[in-house]
């Protein structure tokens, strides 16, 4: 089971979900980045690049 660090909401990360993914949490709606077959992080938050 994977653990928001966002909210703590625990959750099962579907089978077919790779390291690097992006997924929102289903309780608070956070960014996440998979980290490991069960382990998540804050997902970075994207910069504005302004046309550069």
């Amino acid at each position: 089971m994977a653990e928001c660090p966002v909210c703590g909401y625990e959750f099962d990360l579907p089978p077919n979900t790779e390291e690097g993914e992006i997924i929102s949490c289903e309780d608070c709606g956070s960014e996440l980045e998979v980290t490991g077959k069960d382990s998540v992080q804050e997902a970075p938050a994207e910069e504005e690049d302004w046309g550069e």
